[in-house]
């Protein structure tokens, strides 16, 4: 019978992923799979504020500032006085931080293919969807 606790295991993968994946970007460039993510959205969006990085990633305003301030000391990125919001900051990728998404995407590559290995190429699919819709879901 098909394990009808899909949440339970939807955080047991993800925390099992989330431990696996952090490894190796830490590996390989340094930074965790939350701060990668933070690297992304900044990369994608120069000058994005704390409060607009937060809403992307989903994450509470208090977890982004500790992050950024983390991101600021290892080099990755900068704060500037953001030139249109009188109390925001804008964040910008640093050559360190733009050097660090470089280092990491082989490793990200590698455990992406890892993954379609163990549940195979059309799951791999469906199942990257059916996360999205859930990820969009307002329940």
């Amino acid at each position: 019978m098909t394990d009808q606790r899909l949440y339970f295991m939807l955080q047991r993968s993800a925390h099992h992923l989330r431990i696996a994946a952090d490894r190796r970007c830490m590996a390989a460039a340094g930074v965790t799979t939350a701060q990668l993510g933070a690297l992304f959205v900044i990369q994608d969006q120069p000058g994005v504020t704390q409060q607009d990085l937060a809403a992307v990633l989903g994450q509470r305003e208090s977890a982004i500032t500790a992050m950024v301030s983390r991101l600021v000391e290892a080099g990755l990125i900068t704060k500037r006085a953001h030139p249109r919001q009188y109390r925001a900051s804008a964040l910008e990728l640093t050559a360190a931080g733009t050097k660090a998404l470089h280092l990491v995407r082989p490793a990200i590559d590698s455990f992406n293919a890892d993954m379609r290995a163990v549940i195979g190429p059309d799951e791999f699919e469906i199942t990257a969807n059916a996360l999205r819709k859930l990820a969009d879901w307002q329940s």
